[in-house]
């Protein structure tokens, strides 16, 4: 549904607004956290996934609702359309501001983990969370800080990605499917490996339209079993 509202702000005029929109999903999220999410934090992670699920569903249902079925317009900044030229091959300008935006986003969250004082409490509670209580963590409102955080990040990625993906109710269940893969092969807990197995499926996918069309879309399927083969728990996932 924040896509939608996402939809009508311009990324310098109302670049304010924006990002007060991405801070009011974030507060949003700590409410979900709250009522549904931390009952589950000791259940399975098909549970988990199962209601991310439902949650995706009701919220198509309500942009439905509130929005209309039809797809909305964009309009991209004029400083990022058109291409560039680079060895004679002309790159969008949009596309390589998501790359950017990528690997920036990528290289803040690892160092921010690995090198802060908040990323360390984070990585306790996960491991092992009557240890990070008896340590004098705050459990509680450390999973509330990062669920915030990793909602807040993917409604920025959302917003990014809606001159390229459209903007319609149903494209959350189009994606879907690409993000229960991309973190199945990256392997779960790590930011790594979401971004090794991102990068590494979104070129099979092309690859495999553009070199063999007779498999189509199938191609990142044979990818994703032969790397689940080699390594179960996903490039950079730890066995339990």
């Amino acid at each position: 549904m924040s896509l939608y509202l996402v939809s009508s702000l311009n990324f310098g005029r109302d670049s304010a607004r924006y990002w007060e929109l991405i801070a009011v999903l974030a507060v949003v999220s700590v409410v979900l956290e709250r009522i549904l999410y931390r009952r589950l934090y000791r259940a399975s992670d098909l549970d988990q996934v199962l209601l991310t699920i439902g949650l995706a569903f009701i919220s198509v249902a309500a942009a439905a609702w509130f929005f209309g079925t039809i797809q909305q317009p964009i309009q991209t900044p004029a400083f990022l359309r058109g291409p560039v030229e680079f060895l004679g091959l002309g790159l969008g300008k949009y596309r390589l501001f998501l790359i950017g935006t990528a690997l920036a986003v990528t290289v803040v969250l690892v160092a921010g983990l690995e090198y802060t004082r908040f990323g360390a409490m984070v990585r306790a509670a996960v491991d092992n969370q009557r240890m990070a209580r008896g340590l004098g963590i705050d459990v509680d409102l450390t999973f509330a800080a990062t669920f915030a955080l990793g909602s807040g990040l993917a409604g920025l990625g959302g917003a990014l990605a809606i001159d390229i993906v459209g903007l319609d109710p149903n494209f959350s269940f189009t994606y879907l499917v690409y993000v229960l893969i991309i973190v199945a092969v990256g392997g779960l807990g790590s930011i790594a490996g979401s971004f090794a197995a991102a990068t590494l499926i979104g070129i099979s996918d092309v690859a495999g339209k553009y070199y063999v069309p007779g498999l189509g879309a199938f191609l990142i399927y044979l990818v994703m079993i032969a790397l689940l083969m080699w390594r179960p728990a996903g490039l950079f996932g730890r066995r339990s």
